[in-house]
């Protein structure tokens, strides 16, 4: 039995599997994989993020799938849930909206049926961002309500 050096096959199938990924990897490329949105620098849990610290790249990867950012305009503004690192695409699910109230601080809270209005002070149990459902406390009564934030930080509370 007689056995012979592979060392220039493999070299021949190196050579060929380079030739064919270099005509098939342009054609993917041109096919418009998009781009996506990578942080530049740690961006950690908490932190709204800004347009400064973020850059759009080009999709290279076929294999990436997911809800990843494609736009700087889709995250800006938003806060990060978890630690965000450089040159990794961001997930639209490690991203919240900033809170519009939060836990503690005075609100105004506000209650409407037809042509009456009901205003008192409250003070929030939970952070909440607008259109959430949050509980707050009436700080003239002590009773606890459930409401709607609104954008300019009152809340709408609902009839039992």
């Amino acid at each position: 039995m007689m056995f012979r050096r592979a060392g220039h096959i493999q070299g021949w199938v190196a050579a060929a599997t380079i030739a064919i990924a270099g005509m098939v990897m342009p054609a993917a490329a041109d096919a418009g994989m998009g781009y996506a949105v990578v942080p530049t620098t740690i961006i950690y849990p908490g932190d709204t993020i800004s347009s400064a610290q973020l850059q759009e790249v080009e999709v290279t990867n076929p294999n990436l799938a997911g809800d990843y950012a494609k736009s700087i305009s889709q995250v800006e503004g938003l806060v990060s849930k978890r630690t965000l690192l450089p040159g990794r695409t961001i997930s639209i699910s490690a991203l919240r909206e900033p809170y519009t109230v939060t836990r503690g601080s005075n609100i105004r809270l506000v209650f409407q049926l037809g042509q009456m209005t009901i205003s008192a002070a409250g003070s929030p149990l939970e952070d909440g961002a607008t259109g959430q459902m949050i509980r707050a406390r009436n700080m003239d009564s002590g009773v606890i309500v459930s409401g709607t934030v609104l954008a300019d930080g009152t809340v709408h509370v609902r009839a039992k």
